[in-house]
């Protein structure tokens, strides 16, 4: 029989379980690594009059408190679980300030904790965590996609704002909402919001009853003229506290993080949205990780990229390596290098396969499926993204990053529209959120959206989580953007 449990309580409850089973082995055999199986005491040299606690009392004490400062911090709240990732700052920060916390008592206390069994408890810790909640989240992301441990939403707005936020809900089952209902202002019974399937179950007048109808837990709601401030407030009066929720969608999109703040304004909360700002200390970062990144994965995998140059130098006839013109930061034009993946006339072939062969790709880039001008040993680096690992040699240079928008061709770049031109204020990336969500799949629009969204919320955890997806993707057949 399933638990009657809330699904948010069992989630918690669970993830709370596992938690302390990981922190428990890794404070527990870090101390018998450390010290064995013997009984060790703490050192305290403020007072001689004061007790020495054993390292059994002291793990004790210490896994009890890092338990408690990653629920201060909310790391187990089903809003942040299973997307995202809040979830796994919030488990570094807060493991960090608890250990930060422990040196500098231990220091004013004049207390001698080993510090190598700080130093190890710390970073084993922490990776333990993280992959804990990742595979928790694995398990999550299949319950979603079949409607399970997911907010039931009713959407209540104007019918365009409530169909594009059903069609970007549907589309990431993942993040864990599952729309039901939908009120709008001219809602008529048995209809629905075209596109989407979501049936109307009542009028802005009517939510009361449209969320018993529909069975809702949450209510979100969009814009529309027809719905007042105080028409919102009486909306969250009416939730049950703890079991109901209400959530506002403003109409801005692909805007995150650091960027939105909330700013009570005389007794309003206006949501403040800063521009986006690239500082020289930021730049410094970005470049430094690019370059070290970069050249410690050039002598990694220098046997693998004379393999591969080798290979395709015997395989076809046609030098090694294929530059193209591409376009980079501020506009400027660069030299993009790969390993050649096609024959040599591949160039002089393309107007006549776009004409009477495209099969893929988007209105903006010309892919096709079984690309004629491709060579064998070419379709193999493609399907791993093989061609495009003497790109490292361009970030090193200075004219590529490791994550960044697609590098885009010069004929393009003169047919964007005037806002496309912000991707430029960034370098290009060998890998982007073009490629890890869909690369050549995407509409146009899509790709855009996604490109201008880096650009807007670029940040060193999400370029990591980029890195790591990108390495995923690779090995999932398939084609890169050229």
């Amino acid at each position: 029989m399933k638990s009657q449990v809330p699904w948010r309580a069992r989630l918690h409850r669970r993830i709370l379980i596992t938690d302390l089973l990981v922190l428990v082995g890794v404070v527990y055999g870090t101390q018998i690594a450390w010290f064995g199986f013997g009984n060790v005491a703490v050192s305290i040299r403020a007072d001689s009059r004061l007790s020495e606690p054993s390292y059994w009392v002291f793990s004790f004490a210490l896994v009890l408190t890092w338990m408690w400062a990653l629920s201060l911090i909310d790391s187990r709240s089903e809003r942040v679980i299973g997307s995202g990732s809040i979830e796994y700052i919030r488990i570094v920060a807060a493991s960090v300030r608890l250990f930060g916390i422990i040196a500098i008592f231990a220091f004013l206390l004049r207390v001698d904790v080993a510090r190598g069994f700080l130093v190890i408890s710390l970073p084993l810790g922490v990776l333990l965590l993280i992959f804990e909640r990742w595979l928790w989240r694995q398990w999550l992301v299949r319950k979603r996609r079949s409607g399970e441990y997911s907010a039931h939403v009713l959407l209540v707005g104007s019918e365009p704002t409530v169909a594009h936020l059903a069609r970007e809900l549907q589309r990431a089952p993942s993040a864990g909402y599952r729309v039901v209902g939908a009120c709008v202002p001219a809602g008529a019974a048995a209809s629905t919001i075209a596109g989407t399937g979501i049936p109307i179950v009542g009028t802005l007048s009517t939510i009361d009853q449209a969320i018993i109808a529909s069975g809702a837990d949450t209510v979100a709601v969009t814009g529309s003229d027809e719905l007042p401030p105080n028409k919102i407030k009486q909306i969250s009066w009416s939730l049950e506290a703890g079991k109901q929720h209400l959530v506002l969608a403003p109409g801005i999109i692909d805007i995150a993080g650091p960027r939105i703040h909330m700013r009570p304004v005389a007794g309003l909360p206006l949501i403040h949205v800063e521009t986006p700002l690239f500082s020289g200390g930021q730049r410094v970062v970005k470049r430094t990780m690019d370059l070290v990144a970069s050249v410690v994965g050039i002598v990694v995998i220098s046997p693998l990229l004379v393999f591969l140059a080798i290979t395709v130098r015997l395989s076809s006839d046609g030098p090694v390596f294929f530059r193209q013109t591409r376009v980079g930061l501020g506009g400027e034009e660069f030299s993009m290098i790969k390993f050649r993946s096609m024959v040599v006339n591949a160039e002089d072939l393309l107007e006549n396969l776009e004409r009477e062969r495209r099969d893929a790709g988007n209105e903006m880039l010309f892919k096709m499926r079984n690309d004629p001008r491709v060579t064998p040993i070419g379709r193999i680096m493609r399907r791993f993204s093989l061609d495009e690992l003497p790109q490292l040699l361009n970030v090193i240079g200075g004219s590529m990053s490791l994550v960044g928008p697609r590098p885009p061709l010069p004929s393009e770049v003169a047919r964007y529209a005037d806002h496309v031109h912000r991707r430029f204020l960034v370098k290009p990336g060998i890998t982007g959120l073009w490629q890890v969500s869909g690369r050549s799949t995407l509409s146009w629009e899509e790709s855009v959206r996604l490109d201008l969204s880096y650009v807007e919320n670029w940040s060193l955890v999400g370029d990591a989580a980029i890195i790591l997806k990108t390495a995923k993707a690779a090995l999932m057949p398939g084609e890169t953007a050229a």
